[in-house]
């Protein structure tokens, strides 16, 4: 059975799959990324784990996979293959394609940034099926976003595109790592709204969930701090929406399992601050944490049949 090799690497894990020509995830596996080690041996580990996966698909399948496609954090060239940069695992011009390829045979390999891949999946196969334009905007840690146009993800003309955790709702607010002062991701991503409960509940081990738990039971100390990052994410989301005009825009992510809780506050506040521009539909993510292994997995599929469609033409 033909079949594509889909990794999604994390700052702490790594989930991959084989992955069928009809999206169906044939075997998946998990492991550490084993970043406390050094970044050469998070590499060693990305290396090992996919030609794990090879040896798996040929015992069980009749053959190699054709292709692979592995989707990690940080800056990604993806046309060069190469992971640029990534904090959490020490990277730095980490020529990631080249590697696997080497290691896998000589399959083609693609690469991919995490947020734009899993937007990849969310858009073809997820919340986004259909939607000809949409911004997927997982919160998290931090705050990214992929933007999606007609069944792709634009990566902008230096890797950036979709970073709408890094735009400013809070002139000269909290600084951020990144250099400026009041980013979203400040205020609004789940790891935020950890800090602002603690310090509001005076619990040092609170986050994000159990302010979430709190704003359910009635809190008022809860409720502040929730409608704060409701009310910063809004104002984010309503700079994207001006901008790119998507018909759906999909969120993501740790916070987003709050459910309604989330979702019916912060529908509100962005019909609130919208005037001339479509109010687009605001819909929770529907694939989770599978969202990167199966956009990986797409740009492997991807890359099949764009070098099946130039053998045809040559």
């Amino acid at each position: 059975m033909r079949h594509v090799i889909a990794l999604d690497v994390g700052g702490t894990g790594m989930k991959a799959a084989l992955v069928g020509a009809d999206g169906e995830l044939l075997h998946q596996a998990r492991r550490p990324t084993g970043r406390e080690r050094g970044p050469d041996a998070v590499v060693e580990n990305i290396l090992d784990f996919a030609a794990e996966l090879r040896a798996h698909g040929i015992r069980t399948h009749g053959e190699a996979a054709s292709a692979a496609g592995v989707a990690v954090p940080g800056i990604v060239d993806e046309a060069g293959g190469v992971a640029a940069y990534a904090a959490n695992l020490g990277w730095r011009d980490v020529p990631l394609r080249a590697l696997l390829a080497e290691r896998l045979g000589g399959v083609p390999v693609a690469l991919g940034h995490d947020v734009r891949t899993g937007g990849l999946a969310e858009g073809r196969v997820g919340a986004g099926r259909g939607a000809d334009r949409f911004l997927f905007v997982p919160l998290g840690t931090g705050i990214a976003g992929a933007i999606g146009i007609a069944g792709r993800v634009e990566s902008g003309a230096h890797g950036f595109a979709g970073e709408i955790g890094h735009v400013v709702v809070r002139p000269g607010g909290a600084e951020c790592p990144c250099g400026q002062r009041g980013c979203l991701e400040r205020y609004a991503s789940a790891s935020a709204v950890s800090r602002a409960w603690a310090g509001a509940s005076g619990a040092a081990d609170a986050d994000a969930a159990d302010c979430a738990r709190a704003v359910v039971s009635g809190d008022e100390r809860a409720v502040r701090v929730w409608q704060d990052a409701v009310d910063a994410l809004a104002d984010g989301l309503v700079t994207a929406l001006t901008l790119l005009d998507p018909r759906m825009l999909i969120i993501g992510g740790g916070l987003a399992e709050a459910g309604e809780t989330l979702f019916t506050p912060l529908r509100e506040a962005v019909r609130r601050r919208v005037t001339f521009q479509k109010l687009p539909s605001l819909v929770p993510a529907a694939l989770g944490d599978t969202a990167g292994c199966l956009g990986a997995g797409l740009l492997a599929w991807d890359l099949i049949k764009t070098t099946d469609l130039a053998e045809v033409t040559t």
